[in-house]
């Protein structure tokens, strides 16, 4: 009687595991061992856009300006020898910033104008222009 029972039992828990592995595994597909067929025209690939352009502001005696062109992509770091909040009048970007950590912000507007880069330390509160950035067409900005 007990080899009866564990047989029964045994037999239950191989089933419960065949369900469980068939219902574990994923679609089946169907691979083709073939590579796709080449067509004789090659395509090339599209030009991607442009990598963002990097420009650095670091504290200086006379602001620095800096020029990008408009519509393209740049990431702007401001590097500080102080605690402070950081922002760029005009486009609405602050960030905070510490001598190890600049501050960085992602800059991409079409808008040609002229923003100043502020610095408010944490020490004194007095804000004052590190930079300006120049937006400007594309023929003036290199």
């Amino acid at each position: 009687m007990e080899l009866r029972r564990a047989l029964l039992l045994f037999a239950i828990v191989l089933g419960l595991a065949a369900i469980v592995a068939s219902l574990s595994r994923g679609p089946e597909r169907d691979e083709d061992p073939r590579p796709p067929a080449t067509s004789d025209a090659v395509a090339s690939p599209a030009p991607g856009p442009a990598a963002p352009r990097e420009v650095t502001f670091e504290p200086a005696s006379k602001p620095p300006t800096r020029r990008l062109e408009a519509g393209r992509a740049a990431t702007v770091i401001v590097k500080v020898g102080e605690p402070g909040q950081v922002s760029i009048a005009g486009l609405g970007l602050s960030g905070s910033a510490e001598p190890l950590t600049p501050a960085r912000f992602d800059v991409l507007t079409s808008d040609e104008d002229s923003y100043r880069i502020l610095l408010r330390p944490a020490a004194t509160g007095e804000q004052r222009t590190v930079g300006i950035l120049e937006i400007g067409p594309a023929a003036a900005a290199r």
